[in-house]
This record gives structure tokens, C-alpha cells and sequence, in this order.
């Protein structure tokens, strides 16, 4: 089965967690506690977010109960669709925290190392609930090629990303979540020449992670690099910008998105 794309826009606000807390902080260092997970989804869903990716920095084994239990408490108080992604490396490990609660998976650096996982993980639990997390660099500046990163960007696997995008949708990904390493952070909007590759060459949704920084970068993404869904982190988390003001904006320039009711 394919995936079909939504007939609205997502706009998904992506949050880090260690030990069960929401932390804060800039590439990792100098985390900050950011509040409690719950309180945190809810305040989203209020504020019409369409989904919430959380992202586990410990992705630990030992951190797995710790996981498990926030993804239950997630899903049996708020009524939001969320995605954890971070450590799962097996079909167990999907399993559990589909199980607890989460709505899907992402996987990154296991996907890359073990394809096969991907194929494994669609055929139990079905390709809408396995999303694979690509961290994209572009190899040379002013080329459109890019070059897949793993473990947290430290490591240049060298596969393209256009190759590899197109072999996760062979092997039953129902979603890619795709970040710039060049623009994740800088709020200069997104890397549309990427995102708008990646789109172009499958045939499920993208999410376009990295850069955005104010309204229009927002808009761009969808109309410019053809994403299905547009995530940010920080300009949401410290109120930069409101799910809101884009969700208004993205309506102003005659993109179907879904208003809160």
C-alpha cells in the first residue's frame, strides 16, 4: 500500500526529550529542563499542532522504560498524534514503543545500517507508522547532491540521499522526515533545492525539517520544496513564532491546512 499524501498541510513541532523530561539546549549541550511531556503535548494540540515528533537524545536501553512510560502517559492524556524516534535498532524495539502508545516511529542511523529493518518494521505494523529520519549534507556547495549523516550528523555514510530516499520507499517507509544539516538551526529557511529533490522522487509524504526562521520560510517549504508537512523546534519552543500565525499565513497564501476548531 502507498502512503497518499493529505489533502492539508502539517505543520508538526518537534521536541527533545531526555529521561522522561523535555529539555532544551543548543546541539545537546547545556540542557536545560523544558517541562514535563504531557503538559507539553497538551499545550501543543491547543495551540493546533497537527502532530508532535519526539525526539529521544539519551536513546539509550537503559532510557527504554523511561520512554515507554512517557509515550503511555502521552496517549492515554492527550489526543495527539506523536512520533518517537531515538535508539530503536529492532522490530522488538518498534514494537514496544508502538505499543505504549505512539502513533509512529522514526528511524535514522539503524534504517541506514540495517535496511532490512525498514522492510521488518512495515510488514508488523504497517507502513504508516515507520518513518525514516534523513539527515541530509549537501556534498559540495552550489551542487544538488547530498550525502546521508548519521549518529547525530557526526558520520558521513556517503550514500545519496536522492539513492537512499527512493530505497526506503521500496522497502515499506510510509513517511521521510527530511533535515538539512546545512540549515538545521540557522533560520534562514529550509533547503528547498533538497526538499524539493527528495519530493519529487518518492511517492510518500516529506516533512521538511531545518532552518525555518519566520513565517514565509513556512510557505516556502510547501510551495517551493513541495513538502507534505513542515516542522520546526526552537522558534516554536521559545515563542518565536505560534503554530498559529502559520497556520493563518499558510492559509493567506491559498495553502489548505487544518484549523483548529
Amino acid at each position: 500500500m502507498v502512503i497518499g499524501r493529505l489533502p492539508y498541510r502539517r505543520v508538526i513541532p518537534c521536541l527533545d526529550f531526555k529521561d522522561g523530561r523535555i529539555v532544551k539546549g543548543i546541539q545537546f549541550v547545556d540542557l536545560v529542563d523544558a517541562g514535563d511531556p504531557v503538559e507539553m503535548a497538551e499545550a501543543y494540540l491547543s495551540a493546533g499542532a497537527d502532530e508532535l515528533v519526539l525526539l529521544d537524545i539519551a536513546a539509550s536501553v537503559e532510557s527504554r522504560p523511561t520512554v515507554i512510560n512517557m509515550a503511555t502517559a502521552i496517549s492515554e492524556q492527550c489526543k495527539i498524534p506523536f512520533v518517537v524516534g531515538g535508539g530503536m535498532s529492532s522490530v522488538d524495539d518498534i514494537g514496544q514503543i508502538l505499543t505504549s502508545g505512539a502513533d509512529k516511529i522514526s528511524i535514522n542511523s539503524a534504517a541506514i545500517r540495517n535496511p532490512q529493518l525498514v522492510l521488518e518494521a512495515a510488514q508488523t505494523f504497517g507502513q504508516q507508522k515507520i518513518i525514516i529520519a534523513i539527515d541530509a549534507k549537501r556534498v559540495t556547495r552550489g551542487m544538488d547532491k547530498w550525502t546521508c549523516m548519521i549518529s547525530g550528523g557526526r558520520s558521513d555514510t556517503g550514500i545519496d540521499v536522492l539513492d537512499w530516499a527512493y530505497g526506503v520507499t521500496r522497502h515499506g517507509a510510509g513517511e521521510i522526515l527530511l533535515t538539512s544539516m546545512d540549515a538545521d538551526g540557522a533560520q534562514d529557511g529550509y533547503d528547498l533545492a533538497l526538499t524539493r529533490a527528495v519530493a519529487r522522487h518518492v511517492d510518500i509524504p516529506v516533512i521538511a525539517s531545518g532552518g525555518a526562521g519566520k513565517l514565509e520560510h513556512f510557505a516556502e517549504g510547501i510551495l517551493e520544496g513541495e513538502a507534505d508537512a513542515v516542522l520546526a523546534a526552537s522558534v516554536f519552543h521559545f515563542g518565536i513564532i505560534s503554530i498559529r500565525d502559520v497556520k493563518h499565513f499558510l492559509a493567506s497564501q491559498k495553502i489548505s491546512v487544518r484549523m483548529e476548531q
